[in-house]
């Protein structure tokens, strides 16, 4: 009897080990990869793992095929095993593969792990590449033990239409913008560190967000469910800790300005420029009836004045958790506090600002607002709620003069927004879709339109 084994089992044996290896290497990540903000010469990817690991990514490009790597780093435990690296060594209007190494082994997601730095575009003629960015709001991932009971006791999970995120990558969105309560926290998680990076940890983990994540730039800012308890404001006392969870899982391009904290930042997306605001960290209780009555604060808005002002983008969008426009009182929208939403407004006429949409979510709902102004051109904001977490159904019946007839829609959903055209004609397009990818309407608004 032959003792040797044979070819054909040797390489059986070979590929068992190597695959047993890859599913133990898949065991180490906790959550992601994520790409976060990309721009010409960098892009930022978060990863968590599930204990302390030494993490590195590799990475090449479709054009030169040169392989390129970041230096090992640690991640450590009490920042809950999360890190995002920069990748600073990319060029302008390539696509990269990049693949995760942990412990010295490569890691197979499972998903495609690419990302598409953006093009040069200024000054190269009139043909500018089109656009398309992606919505969305209030994301909740139910938990089974930590639910809402319903009258007889029975816990009932808020979240469900996970299915939504597929419909989202089939778009192939350049970008997706995050509107706020991403992560809804819970009585058990706001009141302690531990528990709200927890929470964070539990709603980024799932499966059905993976495709998003490995290959979109994605981009947040926040509402009062993931920066605290409901309509929550600038006394709570856990804004910190919040603020810090989310810089951990947020790869946003900047945190704060005007040297004050929060999570206000800026970039731009071909000729769009974003203004991401923070409606919670410097906001006013919502029944204060007098002093300092405020969403914004006015450092932000000041910078967020100079920096429409300074800013050359055919369209400016103005990104903010609130709904900025609608006169519906019974939510937490900037009619709240009227003499500031009127200051806004004055200032972007005052200096004339052109091009100005704003972008908001929280209502569980979407709709298309559009506020007329003599002498100049109106202001819309498109609202996208919520993507995941339970409806609001009676949308229809709630007051907003401002909405466009026939934009309302209480179901799961997510906005998109595309830019097309040549230089000085360009047109964006906003559409609204349902969890399966189908759209509900769509609104075309010309760049002539907003000056």
């Amino acid at each position: 009897m032959n003792a040797v084994p044979s070819l054909r089992h040797c390489v059986v044996a070979i590929v068992l080990v190597i695959s047993s290896l890859s599913i133990l290497a898949q065991g180490l990540i906790r959550s992601g990869p994520m790409v976060g903000h990309v721009d010409m010469r960098s892009a930022k990817i978060f990863l968590q793992t599930w204990d302390e690991a030494d993490v590195r990514i590799t990475y090449r490009d479709n054009v030169s095929g040169k392989g390129l790597s970041t230096p090992t780093r640690r991640t450590r435990s009490e920042t809950a095993n999360c890190i995002t690296f920069e990748l600073d060594s990319v060029e302008p209007g390539r696509t990269y593969q990049y693949n995760i190494i942990i412990n010295g082994d490569a890691i197979d997601v499972g998903v495609p792990t690419t990302f598409s730095t953006r093009q040069v575009w200024k000054w190269r003629g009139n043909n500018l590449p089109p656009l398309t960015i992606a919505v969305g709001s209030c994301h909740y991932v139910n938990q089974a033990g930590y639910e809402r009971h319903d009258s007889n006791g029975v816990e009932r999970g808020y979240g469900s239409d996970l299915e939504i995120f597929e419909s989202i990558v089939a778009n192939k969105p350049d970008a997706m913008i995050w509107l706020g309560d991403n992560t809804y926290l819970r009585e058990p998680d706001w009141n302690s560190r531990a528990g709200i990076l927890k929470r964070y940890s539990h709603t980024r983990a799932i499966p059905e967000t993976k495709a998003l994540f490995a290959s979109t730039a994605n981009y947040a800012t926040w509402d009062d469910h993931d920066f605290g308890p409901n309509d929550a404001d600038r006394s709570w006392w856990g804004k910190h800790n919040t603020l810090e969870a989310f810089s951990l899982f947020w790869p946003n391009p900047s945190y704060g300005v005007m040297d004050k904290p929060g999570v206000t930042t800026t970039f731009e997306l071909v000729d769009v420029q974003v203004f991401m605001l923070d409606d919670r960290y410097y906001r006013s209780a919502n029944d204060r009836k007098d002093g300092d009555r405020t969403i914004l604060g006015e450092h932000q808005i000041q910078w967020l004045i100079d920096a429409l002002s300074a800013s050359t983008a055919t369209f400016k969008v103005i990104v903010v958790g609130s709904q900025f426009l609608t006169d519906n009182l019974r939510k937490e929208c900037f009619s709240r506090m009227p003499e500031e939403r009127k200051r806004i407004i004055d200032l972007i006429t005052l200096n004339k600002i052109s091009g100005v949409l704003f972008v908001t979510g929280d209502i569980h709902a979407a709709e298309l607002s559009k506020l007329d102004r003599p002498g100049t051109y109106p202001l819309y904001e498109l609202t996208s709620s919520s993507l995941t977490a339970g409806s609001n159904k009676s949308i229809a019946d709630q007051p907003n003069t401002y909405r466009v007839p026939g934009t309302e829609f209480s179901a799961h959903n997510f906005g998109l927004i595309n830019v097309s055209g040549p230089r000085g004609a360009r047109i964006l397009t906003m559409r609204i879709m349902d969890k399966d990818g189908k759209e509900v309407w769509k609104r075309e608004i010309a760049e002539q339109a907003l000056r």
